[in-house]
C-alpha cells in the first residue's frame, strides 16, 4: 500500500511542472492568435478586443491561475475556432486514436514476444538472424512509407481494403476491422520490431541464468521454462517497452492518421497548431500528458508484481 501510495503521489507535482511549461510555452512563442482570428483586414481595435476576449490582456499569472482553476472544474477552454467546449471536441477524437493505438499494440505483443522469445532461444541460428534482418529492416522504415506501400498494394491494386477514413465499432464490426487493418499493420511493423529486439535482449541475458540450466537440466518442458521462468524475470524491460509504446502511440499517431485521414486526437493537434488554437493545444497536451503519466504509474505497479524487491 506504501509503495502504491508513494508513487501516486509522486503524480501531482509532474501534472503541475507540465501544465507550467505548456502554458508557457504556448504563450511565450511567436504568434497571436487574436491577428490570426481578426485577419489580414482587421484594425488594431479589432485585434485588442478580440484579445480583450479572450483574456489574452491580462498578466501571464493571472491567465495561467484563471486557466488551472477552470481546468479542474472540468472547464478546459472553449476552441477559438469552432467555439465548442474543448473537452468535447477532444472527446469527440479520442475513439479513433484509442482504438487504433490498442490494436496497434495488440499486432506489436502478438508478433513481437514469440519472435524475440524464439530468436534468444536459438541465438546464433538463422532464426536469430532472420528475426534480427527483420527487425532492423521494419524499425528502419517510416510510418508514412509503410502506410502508402500497404496502400498501393492492398487499396489501390487489389481493393480490398478501403483507401482512408474510420468507421466507429457500432457502424458494425466488419467496417471497423477493414478501416483499421492498414493503419495497424503500418503502425504496429514499427513497434513489432522495437518489442522483439528488447525481448530477444533480456531473454539472452536471463537464459544464461543458472536456475534455467537447472530447469533444463530437470527436463522441464520448454514452453513452461521459457514462459513462467525466463520470460517472467525478464518482463520489466518488457513491460516498460510496452508501456512506452502505448504512451507515444496516444500521443504519437499524427503520421498515421494524416495518412490513412483518420479523424483523430493526431489530426486534431495537428490543425490546432496550425491556426494556433491556444485552448484544444493546451486540452490535448495535458490529456496526452496525464496518459503518460497513468500509464507509468501502471508500469510501476506492474514492476512491483514482477519483482517484489522493487516495492521496497
Amino acid at each position: 500500500m506504501y509503495f502504491l501510495i508513494k508513487r501516486i503521489a509522486a503524480v501531482i507535482p509532474v501534472l503541475a511542472v507540465v501544465a507550467v511549461i505548456v502554458f508557457l510555452l504556448l504563450r511565450l512563442s511567436p504568434g497571436d492568435p487574436a491577428v490570426i482570428i481578426a485577419g489580414d483586414s482587421a484594425s488594431a481595435q479589432d485585434i485588442e478586443n478580440i484579445r480583450r476576449s479572450l483574456g489574452l490582456d491580462q498578466p501571464l499569472f493571472q491567465q495561467f491561475f484563471q486557466w488551472i482553476w477552470r481546468m479542474l472544474q472540468g472547464d478546459f477552454g472553449t476552441s477559438i475556432f469552432s467555439g465548442m467546449p474543448v473537452l468535447k471536441l477532444i472527446m469527440q477524437r479520442v475513439e479513433p486514436t484509442l482504438w487504433l493505438a490498442a490494436l496497434t499494440m495488440s499486432f506489436a505483443i502478438v508478433f513481437a514476444l514469440p519472435m524475440g522469445i524464439w530468436a534468444a532461444w536459438k541465438a546464433g541460428t538463422w532464426v536469430d538472424r532472420l528475426v534480427t534482418a527483420l527487425s532492423v529492416v521494419a524499425f528502419s522504415l517510416p510510418v508514412f512509407l509503410i502506410g502508402y506501400a500497404l496502400v498501393y498494394g492492398f487499396s489501390t491494386q487489389l481493393g480490398w481494403l478501403p483507401v482512408q477514413g474510420f468507421k466507429s465499432i457500432s457502424e458494425g464490426w466488419s467496417p471497423f476491422i477493414r478501416h483499421l487493418i492498414l493503419p495497424v499493420v503500418s503502425g504496429g511493423l514499427i513497434y513489432t520490431a522495437l518489442l522483439a529486439r528488447m525481448t530477444r535482449a533480456t531473454m539472452l541475458d536471463v537464459l544464461g541464468e543458472d536456475y534455467i540450466r537447472t530447469a533444463r537440466a530437470k527436463g522441464l518442458p520448454l514452453h513452461r521454462m521459457l514462459l513462467r521462468h525466463a520470460l517472467k524475470n525478464a518482463a520489466v524491460p518488457i513491460v516498460t517497452t510496452i508501456g512506452l509504446g502505448i504512451a507515444m502511440l496516444l500521443g504519437g499517431v499524427m503520421v498515421t492518421e494524416s495518412v490513412f485521414a483518420i479523424p483523430g486526437i493526431g489530426r486534431l493537434t495537428v490543425d490546432s497548431i496550425l491556426r494556433r488554437d491556444y485552448p484544444v493545444i493546451q486540452g490535448i497536451v495535458l490529456v496526452t500528458s496525464m496518459a503518460y503519466v497513468l500509464i507509468n504509474l501502471v508500469i510501476d505497479l506492474l514492476y512491483g508484481w514482477f519483482d517484489p524487491r522493487i516495492r521496497y
